[in-house]
């Protein structure tokens, strides 16, 4: 996130193509079930394969080809037969569903309706769309024109989409979100900007939790994990008091820990809201949410919020070792 090119850049260390993390996730499966399996003849391994990758049973004709992949006993056939279970509608209707839903809410709950963020993410697996791109992309994937059509302000689309049981490995259409939603390409950020990220993670609050969530679902780190309280607390903003109970030594030993990296970084959600009345997400061009001048009285002489700029201070310290790009600079304006 070094700027709106930069974040684009901003996973160059990770994984450049989603079919690379896809064939590895493959790959980590394979090995259960054929580990697992291991006194199984190729039949059994092939339906384990299948049941593993669709969750549900494989057809005769199916599990036959697939029997006959595994059989030769190589990797790449066994791959084969994996790539084949994934021709399988469910493997997109409800594999991939499962995978991403957890990611769109904050009890990281499988049981939730499909929504623009799913599919989306569904679609770029589908398309082998760069992953990289998942926070910075303008992209978004919708169901076929005989749907009701997409709404800012509901999920009625993706409702009917997954109620009528489009199958979203051949009905989910790639548009835009500025073409879709209306919001400007400048504003767009990839899963971010979607409806559903926005009513979990930009509704009430101070938008810390859409930069708690990502790390905790894309970083696989919690708060705990990246907590230093060597990093400078200047852009620690105003709501956070320095002396919580009237004890200095709380904030010098905890509270610093996380909000020294995560409110430089959050910066950068400043023009963003849900609207809860409207159920639509909100972006203010220019203007700073009201959100980030919560009990801004707590500690007036912290950081005040005046546009959506950002630092990374977790490039230095122990929270080098989460992989950032040494060749981007670190800071930058907006999502």
């Amino acid at each position: 996130m070094d700027n709106k090119t930069s974040t684009r850049n901003k996973h160059a260390d990770g994984l450049n193509r989603v079919g690379r993390f896809i064939q590895l996730v493959i790959a980590g499966l394979l090995s259960v079930c054929l580990i697992s399996a291991a006194a199984a003849g190729p039949r059994e391994q092939a339906r384990r394969i299948h049941d593993r990758l669709a969750g549900v049973p494989p057809s005769a004709a199916i599990l036959q080809l697939m029997e006959g992949e595994v059989d030769v006993g190589q990797a790449g056939t066994a791959l084969d037969a994996a790539f084949r279970a994934m021709d399988n509608p469910s493997f997109y209707n409800v594999t991939l569903k499962n995978f991403a839903a957890p990611w769109t809410n904050r009890d990281q709950s499988v049981f939730v309706p499909l929504n623009d963020y799913i599919a989306t993410v569904v679609g770029m697996i589908r398309d082998n769309e760069p992953f990289n791109t998942l926070f910075s992309a303008d992209i978004l994937y919708i169901g076929p024109g005989s749907l009701p059509g997409y709404s800012n302000t509901n999920n009625d689309h993706y409702a009917t989409l997954e109620n009528t049981n489009v199958d979203m490995m051949t009905g989910l259409v790639r548009s835009t979100q500025s073409a879709v939603t209306g919001l400007p390409s400048s504003a767009v950020a990839g899963v971010w900007t979607t409806r559903a990220a926005a009513e979990a993670f930009f509704v009430a609050g101070t938008n810390r939790a859409q930069f708690r969530f990502t790390m905790l679902n894309h970083l696989c780190n919690d708060m705990e994990q990246v907590h230093d309280v060597r990093r400078a607390p200047d852009r620690i903003r105003q709501d956070v008091s320095r002396s919580p109970g009237g004890d200095s030594r709380l904030f010098l030993n905890n509270c610093i820990g996380c909000h020294s990296g995560m409110d430089p970084m959050a910066g950068a959600f400043a023009y963003y809201d849900f609207d809860e009345t409207t159920q639509q997400i909100v972006y203010t061009q220019g203007a700073v949410q009201p959100k980030y001048f919560n009990n801004d009285t707590n500690f007036e002489p912290g950081y005040r919020t005046t546009d959506d700029s950002w630092m990374n201070y977790w490039r230095n310290g122990q929270d080098q070792f989460l992989g950032w790009d040494t060749n981007l600079t670190g800071t930058g304006n907006g999502a």
